[in-house]
């Protein structure tokens, strides 16, 4: 008989991959927009039903410009309904394990000579996303210590794949890539800043690591899902514009410009591969190749929608 998974804002992005990853093994039970986790009662009904053998929780806000705009939103579902989550399943006297989804923007902006930044750095959130999630942080480790459930906490760097909407960047590029191709229109691409770098991993790798560290991460720590690899957004622009065979024209539109956002970012990914064995499988051009194929696939659909 299969275990059961409760995903909780489990059929967004990374959610649905994680039901790809965990199906086999788990039965799995997954919240959406219908199920708010602000309805402590709605949330306690909702994870009775599951009796869960383990539980992931995904839902956020999802992006740092939103959280400035939902800023009671922002702590409403991040910190006070990871809260509701957590007070439903001491309700059931579960006694599994949790996987606390955070991000890597709790780091903030850090010096250079920090890349690649581990867990034993000091945390500095630059935003209500970060500081949102530096809190949750806080309420997982008091939780894990003193109650009869496991958590384990990642620190999740930038993750892309098929699937994404297009408010994230490399996406967003992939999309009017598509749009140039298939409404032959006239090739201009606009981006924002392409100096800036991140750590890009693949969201079937980074989900990989979610279900390892539900199995061996330590109970109470906190762990970053990345690539060790810093990369900047210029490279994975024309490595998308090289993949697609179409010659096209970048402008930079100062609207997408954000004041808030991490310069360089690289995260040391050692503690997650000693800890799991994790392994990063999917290559970055692989990833990028797939995602162009999803939007030449999907654009007719997003069109329409739009």
């Amino acid at each position: 008989m299969k275990r059961k998974a409760l995903i909780v804002g489990g059929t967004g992005f990374v959610g649905l991959h994680l039901q790809h990853c965990l199906h086999d093994r788990y039965s799995i039970m997954a919240t959406g927009r219908n199920e708010d986790i602000r309805d402590a009662a709605m949330i306690k009904n909702l994870v009775r039903k599951a009796t869960p053998d383990i539980v992931i929780n995904l839902a956020a806000i999802t992006t740092v410009r939103e959280s400035f705009e939902r800023q009671y939103d922002n702590y409403n579902i991040g910190l006070f309904g990871t809260l509701n989550l957590l007070l439903a399943l001491k309700d059931i006297a579960f006694q599994g394990r949790m996987l606390q989804v955070g991000s890597s923007e709790v780091y903030g902006f850090p010096a250079p000579d920090q890349l690649p930044i581990s867990e034993s750095e000091p945390l500095r959130p630059m935003s209500p996303y970060a500081v949102n999630k530096v809190a949750i942080e806080a309420l997982c480790y008091q939780w894990s210590q003193t109650e009869q459930f496991e958590i384990v906490t990642t620190r999740s760097f930038t993750h892309i794949g098929p699937g994404q909407s297009d408010r994230f960047a490399i996406s967003n590029f992939a999309r009017q890539i598509a749009e140039i191709k298939q409404m032959n229109i006239e090739p201009v691409i606009h981006v924002g800043d392409l100096s800036a770098t991140r750590d890009f991993t693949d969201v079937r790798d980074i989900v990989s690591a979610y279900d390892l560290l539900l199995q061996k991460g330590r109970n109470g720590d906190i762990y970053n899902v990345c690539s060790n690899q810093e990369v900047s957004t210029q490279w994975m622009l024309e490595k998308l514009i090289e993949l697609s065979g179409v010659k096209v024209k970048i402008i930079q539109d100062t609207t997408r410009l954000r004041t808030s956002e991490q310069r360089r970012v690289c995260g040391n990914n050692r503690k997650l591969v000693r800890d799991t064995g994790w392994q990063q499988i999917i290559s970055l051009e692989s990833s990028l190749a797939d995602i162009l194929s999803y939007w030449e696939k999907n654009f007719a659909t997003y069109n329409v929608e739009s």
